[in-house]
């Protein structure tokens, strides 16, 4: 048994399934953020607009970073604002997924997507109550939190709270009312296309939100490269469609005359600066200088 006095240590079996995670995004990221266009064939359920598949992609390979690290932790409270950010997301996905079986790929002629399909569904039927029950492991784990080495600026826990508050908001209205939602999101979803960005616009609140509690940049260390790539990959995925039109009827997917579009990139923009930021800030504090050290 472990000692109450110790570093309370990541288990085994959370890493293990925070790296299977980890290999988990990257894949669905490919699928989605370079076969963007292709998701009738090589993903689960097809997705249009493109601009859509490309914030699943996006979001998808930034939260690597944030898993990746975690699962190499070997401290609990330095790996937690991960695993509380994928229980959220994996569960969330699950029940938009199954409120909305009708859309999958179940009857494809395709074998490849029969298979992309079914991943899918295991994953998503597996991963969150295996996640569940490890983490009621790893939280009934005796012992101490390692200390805070790095306390974060107070610019960045008023930046972070507020984004995180903006994220859950909208995320939580996205997945909990769609149909009320919708009409002001800057492009068309569906009603399983609006829950799965709510499902990760949540996964990323809780992120900001457990960071902001642990207020340590070492604990903090894979979210914010998270936060930094997941602008960067959000504004890739916005220009790269900022101009597409909808095949069915030539109408601009995104109405750049509504001041209302212009406030997506901007929120994106912000959490690439701060992602930036925060990175810059890790470093600062880890240097000779800042430490005290002899250089």
């Amino acid at each position: 048994m472990s000692d109450p006095n110790e570093v309370r240590p990541v288990i085994s079996g959370m890493r293990w399934i925070l790296r299977l995670a980890s290999l988990l995004v990257l894949i669905a990221g490919y699928q989605l953020f370079i076969l963007t266009e292709h998701t009738d064939l090589y993903f689960s359920w097809t997705i249009k607009p493109f601009l859509t598949a490309g914030f699943l992609g996006a979001s998808y390979w930034a939260s690597f970073l944030l898993v990746f690290q975690a699962s190499r932790e070997k401290a609990w409270s330095n790996a937690r604002a991960g695993v509380f950010s994928a229980l959220t997301f994996t569960s969330m996905t699950t029940v938009a997924t199954m409120l909305h079986l009708d859309r999958f790929h179940f009857h494809s002629p395709e074998t490849i997507t029969l298979v992309a399909n079914w991943a899918w569904m295991l994953v998503y039927w597996l991963v969150p109550p295996l996640l569940l029950y490890i983490f009621i492991k790893q939280i009934r784990l005796p012992g101490r939190d390692a200390d805070r080495e790095f306390p974060m600026p107070l610019w960045l826990q008023l930046s972070l709270g507020l984004q995180g508050l903006i994220m859950l908001f909208v995320g939580g209205a996205l997945f909990l009312r769609p149909s009320e939602t919708l009409p002001h999101w800057p492009w068309s979803l569906s009603p399983l296309t609006a829950q799965a960005v709510g499902a990760w616009l949540l996964g990323m609140a809780v992120a900001a939100i457990a960071v902001l509690k642990e207020n340590d940049l070492m604990r903090a260390r894979g979210a914010i490269f998270c936060y930094a790539f997941l602008g960067l990959f959000q504004l890739i995925a916005l220009a790269r469609y900022a101009t597409s039109t909808a095949p069915d009827t030539g109408a601009s997917v995104l109405q750049w005359g509504d001041a209302t579009t212009w406030l997506y990139p901007l929120f994106w923009l912000s959490v690439l600066l701060v992602g930036i930021f925060s990175i810059q800030a890790y470093f600062k504090r880890q240097s000779p200088v800042s430490s005290g050290s002899p250089p």
